[in-house]
């Protein structure tokens, strides 16, 4: 009797030791990455309610969220009362797109532990993929609990943001930059805000603290080089939206944009490079452009293809009164037989007695035929 109590007891300890064993070996092939081999050790343990959510990970980790949401639900629904698992679990279905099931397991988790910060930000997260107008409720929630949370500081500045309400924005971003001065997302929104304000030196400054942390992007080169455009620094302005171009080499916009920053600057040919690539780019109407290459054509005394460029501006939209304009002004410059420009200004006002430009070439015209009379004399 004795003798079998002895095996009965050496059989239940030994049974212990390998289900202890392979709970072990479990962990410590997860811990060194080998998560397949992890699962296998789990599925071996004897009570499977302990290790669900290990398993659940280890399928995470090796990209099997099908899997892993299984397990998590079985862990979920073993330990009701266990709110890392339920944590984990909802987190994967907001990040799996099952938003209305993670926003119910949220609610429960909020229930349970009213005071979490993250519980009402995560719970915020699904609410806006819901287009759900509440978020913002949960996310104002999680700052309430904790003044430092970034990420619901950050929801919250952005919403005010687009709603353009630049000071509450403000009042939020510098919040968080208190205890996190190199959040890039918040610095971002700082420098968008006075972008948005037209407070050209101050966004400039904080685009370029983007920059000095190393974050470098179209968006940030793009808006350095309009801001300082507005500030008529036109060499940085250039120098920037060179950069854009980096990203995208055949981004006609800049192109265009460089060409009129290189015009500012009295550099009419490298003006005339940039506008022209412009051009070559693009299949939309050009009359604009076309217009911008005849202008910086002229400056450069380049008459003949400065008439050819807006010839192709009215080409692009035949009732751009403007261009013609350009063109008869062009002519008035180029041609040396003055009796052949007066004749083109009568033409034009002839044509377009009801345009203001009419007043422009009358007073020409008159210029003209005054300068033609006295050489008679």
């Amino acid at each position: 009797m004795i003798k079998k109590l002895i095996v009965l007891i050496l059989l239940i300890q030994f049974n212990a030791e390998a289900q202890s064993s392979a709970l072990a070996v479990g962990d410590s092939l997860y811990a060194n990455g080998n998560y397949s081999k992890a699962i296998d050790a789990y599925t071996k343990h004897k009570n499977q309610d302990e290790v669900y959510s290990k398993i659940a990970k280890a399928y995470i980790a090796i990209g099997n969220f099908g899997s892993a949401l299984e397990n998590y639900k079985k862990g979920a629904d073993a330990n009701p009362n266990n709110a890392l698992i339920k944590f984990d679990y909802a987190k994967l279905l907001s990040r799996s797109k099952k938003y209305k099931e993670a926003s119910k397991l949220f609610e429960e988790l909020i229930y349970i532990d009213y005071k979490n910060p993250n519980y009402h930000y995560q719970k915020g997260v699904v609410l806006e993929k819901l287009n759900d107008s509440t978020a913002m409720n949960r996310y104002i929630s999680a700052y309430d609990l904790d003044k430092t949370h970034q990420k619901a500081i950050f929801k919250i500045a952005k919403f005010h943001l687009i709603k353009r309400n630049h000071q509450i924005s403000h009042k939020y971003i510098d919040k968080g930059l208190e205890s996190y001065p190199e959040n890039t997302q918040l610095i971002s929104l700082k420098a968008q805000n006075y972008y948005h304000q037209d407070y050209n030196e101050e966004a400039i400054t904080w685009f370029n603290k983007l920059l000095d942390l190393g974050e470098s992007s179209e968006f940030i080169h793009e808006k350095l080089s309009l801001c300082y455009g507005k500030n008529s620094d036109y060499k940085d302005a250039i120098f920037h939206r060179k950069k854009v171009l980096n990203y995208n080499p055949y981004d006609a916009t800049s192109m265009y944009v460089i060409g009129s920053y290189y015009e500012r600057l009295n550099d009419f040919k490298t003006a005339e490079e940039y506008i022209s690539k412009s051009l070559k780019l693009q299949d939309v109407s050009l009359s604009k452009e076309y217009v911008s290459l005849g202008k910086v054509l002229n400056r450069q005394k380049k008459h003949e293809e400065a008439i050819k460029a807006f010839q192709k501006a009215l080409k692009e939209d035949p009732t751009d009164t403007f261009s013609k304009f350009l063109i008869l002004r062009t002519k008035d410059e180029y041609y040396a037989d003055r009796k052949a420009v007066i004749k083109l200004y009568e033409d034009f006002i002839a044509n377009h007695s009801e345009d203001q430009l009419a007043k422009f070439a009358e007073y020409r015209l008159k210029e003209l035929k005054e300068d033609s009379f006295m050489k008679k004399d």
